[in-house]
């Protein structure tokens, strides 16, 4: 019976101190050291309507807009419910149909010479919001054309959202493809 006792008072003592004490002391440190991506890097609308997740990549599949890295959630893409890779491999035929095919639409849209890796390969976890600026680069003569804009102006904006290596040495310069979009919808604005 002095076991069972101990049992529940030790089953007791450690659900309150993992199942409650620890989640609100995550949940408290998250909001205060990173409210930002703990509310899910919500970007907004004036209007206070939520647009999207920079945390999270988005579909754009229109000539006047830079597309983003392709997803690799199969039914509905960018799915946050669905995160993970294809795990194809370079020699998988299906991944190199599906490389090719997405080489295709980039020549379709005009765009020649070798492409950024990032263009036609989904990342690991098929949700990546941003592409490297070696990718923005290639789409700034379709984004450009498509809407009308110089050249000069589209490739400023690019430079102007890129973020570099975090704490100057982690990981390599990327853009976010929803921050740029939105910033390209507000520059026709101008």
């Amino acid at each position: 019976m002095r076991a069972l006792k101990t049992a529940i008072i030790l089953f007791v003592a450690l659900s309150f101190l993992t199942g409650i004490l620890y989640t609100v002391a995550v949940t408290v440190l998250s909001q205060l050291m990173f409210p930002q991506q703990a509310n899910g890097g919500l970007i907004y609308r004036a209007d206070g309507a939520p647009i999207g997740s920079a945390l999270i990549g988005q579909s754009f599949s229109g000539r006047k807009y830079f597309w983003p890295r392709p997803s690799a959630t199969a039914d509905f893409p960018y799915n946050a419910l669905a995160s993970s890779g294809s795990n194809l491999g370079p020699t998988n035929k299906d991944f190199i149909n599906q490389v090719a095919e997405r080489v295709k639409s980039f020549r379709e849209s005009g765009i020649q010479g070798p492409l950024p890796a990032d263009l036609v390969t989904a990342s690991g976890s098929g949700l990546d919001p941003h592409i490297s600026p070696a990718a923005a680069d290639y789409q700034v003569m379709r984004v450009a054309k498509a809407r009308g804009l110089e050249e000069a102006k589209v490739r400023a904006l690019v430079a102007e959202h890129t973020k570099g290596r975090q704490f100057g040495i982690v990981g390599e310069p990327v853009v976010n493809v929803l921050e740029l979009n939105l910033a390209l919808n507000e520059l026709r604005q101008e």
